[in-house]
């Protein structure tokens, strides 16, 4: 069976985007720095093989209304740049969008599947499209804590950006007490990439 992995970069105190997040800035007013380690070139070896890796193995995503806004927008994802940033789109996994009512309309209607039932039926969707790659819930902040405090998650990886904020979007706002097991601790100059075991949490 796959796992279930949140997945996503945060500054150094604990925002996962700046203020001022919008259809134009989807990272906030000056969020792009929490995800130097992806969008600044030339990346380090060990940057790039992180995002190649978990791009390679994952089957299926789960996002939230509010960021499938932002990556459907305007600004947002295209044929060249989407899930992975520059991966290869054509071999990009299906998303399932947490939604309380499907959008009219959808630029990159193929990419995505709309979930009104929950995070829950969201994960066990995404699930059954994954087959033994990864179900990632990428975000945004509200979607991943809300699986996170379900029980729902399996591994937390976090991509800890060099800079701090002193704003924005926080992590962990609705998740309790949880126990982790750190698993691995991958450095580069742009991101110290940490992943953990999720053991439990109080809210289980």
């Amino acid at each position: 069976m796959s796992r279930v992995v949140a997945d996503i970069s945060m500054s150094l105190d604990g925002y996962v985007a700046a203020p001022g997040v919008d259809l134009e800035h989807g990272l906030g007013i000056g969020g792009e720095a929490i995800h130097a380690w992806v969008l600044e070139e030339p990346r380090s070896t060990v940057d790039e093989a992180v995002l190649a890796r978990g791009f390679e193995t994952t089957g299926a995503v789960v996002m939230g209304r509010r960021l499938f806004d932002i990556v459907d927008g305007p600004h947002g994802w295209s044929d060249d740049v989407g899930y992975g940033h520059d991966q290869d789109q054509s071999a990009a996994p299906p998303c399932f969008v947490v939604t309380h009512e499907p959008p009219g309309q959808v630029r990159l209607a193929s990419r995505f599947r709309f979930v009104t039932g929950g995070v829950a039926d969201a994960v066990d969707r995404a699930r059954a499209s994954a087959g033994d790659n990864d179900v990632v819930v990428m975000g945004g902040a509200n979607v991943l804590d809300q699986s996170l405090a379900a029980g729902l998650v399996d591994e937390l990886r976090i991509h800890l950006s060099p800079v701090v904020l002193g704003g924005g979007t926080r992590l962990f706002d609705l998740v309790g007490r949880t126990t982790l097991v750190q698993r691995e601790v991958t450095e580069s100059p742009r991101a110290t990439h940490l992943v953990y075991d999720v053991v439990g949490t109080d809210m289980e």
